[in-house]
């Protein structure tokens, strides 16, 4: 049986704790059920869909959520943006989305970014956007698969 030095123990949870270099993906690598994405998209529009304010106890509470239709040069795909984001997702504007994950919407994939994620507003991208291409209009159905 080993025992661990306590200077062993301090390098190891200091590798731990360095964060990882994102590695950015494009808006056509992305599959249902996924997470954790990184991608720089343009917004092409922005429609709210719902807006509804609650007054609980004292405080107004509003919810506000838009779709957004985002691309790359590879695809475009629907983004779910509530609250605060869509304040962000403005037409035209270019965002880097940290931690997407694909949420399913009947059946087919919408992208969005939950409280793990964050949304940054940049400097608008070189790229044209392949508007013929967009992933939220392919249908996906549940196979459940038995393994024998």
């Amino acid at each position: 049986m080993e025992t661990i030095q306590p200077q062993q123990q301090e390098q190891g949870s200091a590798s731990r704790s360095e964060k990882r270099k994102p590695v950015f993906v494009k808006v056509d690598q992305l599959k249902p059920g996924t997470s954790g994405h990184t991608l720089i998209a343009k917004v092409l529009t922005s429609n709210k869909v719902l807006q509804k304010g609650r007054a609980a106890s004292q405080h107004l509470r509003q919810t506000r959520i838009a779709e957004c239709l985002i691309g790359d040069d590879t695809a475009t795909i629907l983004f779910t943006a509530r609250n605060d984001q869509v304040d962000l997702m403005k037409p035209g504007a270019t965002v880097i989305l940290r931690n997407a994950k694909i949420d399913m919407f009947k059946g087919s994939m919408r992208l969005a970014v939950d409280k793990w994620g964050r949304i940054e507003v940049t400097e608008p991208a070189k790229f044209t956007v392949q508007e013929d291409n967009n992933l939220s209009l392919v249908e996906y159905e549940l196979v459940n698969v038995v393994e024998e």
